[in-house]
């Protein structure tokens, strides 16, 4: 199965180009809900994920719906959340196990965050520490793409999350590749001139893809689908909807090819 969806949903620059003006803000998710059957939470890299918020959210949505969460900046980035900052996360988002809702959790490290012993170490913590969900890992740094960290990540079922990203020294290409159960697609856009000199964070997303850059992934899409039981693919181009037409665009190439998405 194919989950397209996109990266967060509630973005104030959204309402005009995606929610209707008079949509009060507590409508967004069940709205977002009409037109997609998965979301991916990034809150959460920004704050520890709350168990009574991510249970109205779990309610909000249908059955059948799938959210993906980020894991906090203290897991990925500084990584000094210890014992209490692990149980803390994984006691915000057990609701969404509970209402059967979660999908994965998403690692995603920094470009900083390079391959050695250390950090193959500390992915092995990570992994036992979250061992009941599964984890896709986003690397930034294209070093990671050897065939020794996709053997590194399946003999520790993590899954590998591939992008599309601007063309730029040291970033990751655009490849397919699937090392668990679950596949992963992140679409940042290709604003190469903002990627890393932008005054808001937003700049680095403005990006509207075209059909034509849409329809090199179908095959590879396909590809996941193949290796996978599972395959997401979101969109994170999100300034002013840019994402919800990117993954609507995804989703009618990837059924004109015949898979099935949802």
């Amino acid at each position: 199965m194919i989950y397209v969806g996109t990266s967060g949903f509630s973005y104030d620059d959204w309402v005009g180009p995606f929610y209707p003006e008079n949509l009060a803000r507590q409508f967004w998710l069940s709205y977002y809900a009409r037109h997609f059957r998965a979301c991916e939470l990034n809150f959460t890299y920004y704050r520890q994920p709350d168990r009574t918020t991510l249970r109205g959210l779990a309610r909000r949505v249908p059955k059948g719906f799938l959210f993906t969460v980020k894991a906090y900046q203290g897991i990925t980035h500084s990584r000094d959340a210890g014992e209490e900052g692990f149980r803390e996360f994984l006691k915000g988002i057990e609701p969404l196990a509970q209402e059967g809702k979660l999908g994965c959790i998403l690692a995603q490290f920094p470009y900083s965050f390079t391959p050695s012993r250390e950090s193959r170490e500390y992915l092995k913590i990570l992994r036992e520490k979250i061992s009941e969900f599964p984890v896709v890992v986003e690397f930034r740094n294209v070093r990671w793409l050897t065939r020794e960290t996709f053997d590194f990540l399946r003999e520790n079922n993590l899954g590998l999350c591939c992008v599309d990203e601007p063309p730029l020294q040291g970033l990751i290409p655009p490849i397919a590749e699937a090392t668990s159960d679950v596949a992963y697609v992140r679409f940042h856009g290709r604003n190469k001139e903002k990627w890393w000199e932008h005054e808001e964070a937003w700049q680095r997303y403005d990006y509207s893809y075209s059909r034509e850059e849409l329809e090199e992934w179908v095959p590879k899409i396909g590809f996941l689908q193949e290796k996978a039981s599972i395959v997401f693919a979101f969109a994170n181009n999100h300034w002013r909807g840019q994402a919800v037409d990117t993954a609507r665009l995804l989703r009618d190439l990837l059924r004109e090819e015949g898979y099935q998405v949802v």
